[in-house]
């Protein structure tokens, strides 16, 4: 059997937190770990150890380009696959997928029952 994949998510909105956490524990066979801020973030990640970091690029006091950057910087965190799960749907074309270096993007709102379904197509699971 396959191991667990574990999911770190990074927003601001405690309500989308809940949602995505439920959702995609539900569909899957996935853990999902929420954190709020970008510092917690990036704490629960090196901390998890994650097999792909969900991103809001819309965060309180920095936004996700922060932790786009601080993700690059740390050679423990660098290899993790990215998806964001924003609102801005400019960042969910393919050409700034691209020049963010991410794996893909959802846009929100997003459609609960297939969320786990669109991480997995994206990330190849």
């Amino acid at each position: 059997m396959r191991s667990q994949k574990k999911i770190v998510l990074i927003d601001k909105d405690h309500h989308i937190c809940n949602v995505v956490k439920m959702c995609v524990e539900v569909f899957s066979n996935w853990q999902v770990t929420t954190a709020r801020s970008v510092e917690e973030g990036l704490a629960t990640s090196v901390k998890v150890r994650p097999d792909a970091i969900l991103l809001d690029m819309l965060m309180l006091r920095k936004d996700g380009f922060d932790v786009l950057e601080k993700l690059r910087a740390d050679s423990e965190l660098v290899d993790i696959p990215v998806v964001l799960l924003t609102t801005p749907i400019e960042l969910t074309e393919s050409q700034n997928i691209v020049r963010l270096r991410v794996q893909g993007a959802i846009s929100k709102p997003f459609y609960s029952t297939k969320l786990a379904s669109q991480i997995s197509q994206i990330l190849g699971w």
